[in-house]
């Protein structure tokens, strides 16, 4: 099927009808027929509604109809990799070759991705991303950043991480955290274990996962405030994060695909590609990723993509960069969790748009009246096999290369409009 563009439809401001759809609402189960009714950059209606007689018509043929996904931390803008994977919004990570530290860099990435998708910039938590003073959140949240981040690094020091969550609950912000206890993983590039005993390579236990999260929840406790775990990767860590939430304290979590379909033997052969941080875990806690996703547990899947050339690949495991091209797999590899019987179709998108706007605090990942018209016509059931040499991202890190998978994004909307 072939959805012709707003140019080519003679589409513009004027009402548009998706008609012949099967929509994956995130407040429903699985996809059921339905019309999508769009005005402007909005969302008016959607499910069993009549078309206005001065709406355009577009056919979906047949096509699941989805929130365009939101993509909550990525350290690149990366176009063609976000349009493959049907992604119209990225939180934006701090860490950036100048963190985002200061209005003007917070301003600037704002506009990184116009007009083709949304960016909504995290500002960093400390100047520098150091961990020692606090930057000028307020400010930054009046120049567009849509949360507060600690970067890749976790705050070790206590009293600055309680000024954090404080001055962030202060603002309305989220702090969005990395989970990992410095003292113990500064210099590991693997968990403890078998696979890394047998590779030599420098390791942390996995506990030091469960360290800074309980850490940071009774931070989180004292101070009232919204924290999201960027990447949460074993039983320990989800452990604490279902009492957290039992106890109603705002905390949610996220995870990648990667640690919910590989585990550490993926760096057999010092594979750098399977180089991330936090390091892949042992099957037993990639299991309970699995199991955190199905019990909800996990609020949010992200592609954490991370774009690396060879300069940062082609180096011994130890001392290559961490981080995987991940946007345009996000989509076909979260749909395996649908077909494996984790969660439904509508809760896969609660995943990747619901809860991320909804922590991001924007109008959007929804087909609630009033919502962005952000969607994706997505083919569930296309099969594809993940290449490097054809990757749509500026570098080809994926250590899914070769695998085959099912399901990709055939067109894309933003604000009302087909990219």
């Amino acid at each position: 099927m072939t959805i012709p563009t707003n140019k080519e439809s003679g589409l513009g401001m004027s009402k548009i009808a998706i008609i012949n759809g099967k929509l994956a609402d995130p407040t429903g189960d699985a996809p059921l027929p339905g019309t999508v009714l769009i005005e402007g950059d909005w969302i008016v209606a959607a499910g069993d509604v009549a078309v206005p007689d001065d709406a355009q018509s577009v056919d979906a043929g047949g096509l699941v109809v989805a929130p365009g996904l939101i993509d909550l931390g990525v350290f690149a803008t990366d176009k063609p990799a976000f349009h493959f994977g049907g992604i119209t919004r990225a939180a934006l990570m701090p860490d950036q070759r100048a963190p985002l530290d200061e209005v003007g860099l917070i301003r600037q990435a704002t506009r990184a991705g116009k007009p083709d998708f949304w960016v909504h910039p995290i500002a960093a938590a400390t100047r520098g991303l150091l961990g020692q003073e606090m930057a000028e959140m307020g400010l930054m949240q009046m120049a567009g950043a849509k949360a507060v981040g600690t970067g890749r690094q976790w705050i070790a020091d206590s009293g600055v991480m309680l000024r954090v969550l404080s001055y962030a609950s202060g603002l309305g912000l989220t702090v969005i955290a990395h989970a990992e206890d410095s003292g113990l993983t500064a210099k590991a590039v693997a968990t403890s274990g078998e696979t890394a005993t047998r590779l030599g390579l420098p390791h942390a236990p996995a506990c030091a996962e469960a360290l800074a999260i309980a850490r940071d929840i009774m931070l989180v406790r004292e101070t009232g405030a919204a924290i999201h775990f960027r990447l949460v990767t074993t039983k320990a860590g989800f452990d604490l994060i279902r009492a957290a939430k039992a106890e109603g304290l705002k905390v949610t979590c996220g995870i990648s695909p990667a640690y919910l379909f590989l585990n550490d033997q993926a760096a057999t052969d010092f594979r750098t590609f399977a180089r991330l941080s936090p390091p892949l875990r042992d099957e037993r806690d990639r299991q309970a990723s699995l199991a955190a996703v199905a019990d909800g547990t996990v609020d949010v899947i992200t592609s954490s993509h991370d774009p690396r050339g060879p300069e940062d690949k082609r180096l011994p495991f130890a001392d290559a960069s961490p981080g995987m091209a991940g946007a345009e797999t996000l989509l076909a590899l979260s749909l395996n969790l649908v077909r494996d019987g984790h969660v439904s179709m509508g809760r896969l998108m609660t995943l990747l748009s619901a809860n991320p706007a909804r922590i991001l605090g924007v109008d959007a990942g929804s087909f609630a009246a009033g919502s962005a018209a952000d969607l994706i016509f997505v083919d569930s059931d296309a099969p594809w096999i993940v290449d490097r040499a054809k990757m749509a991202a500026s570098a080809d890190n994926t250590p899914f290369d070769r695998v085959p998978v099912q399901g990709r994004a055939r067109r894309v909307m933003k604000g009302g409009m087909f990219l």
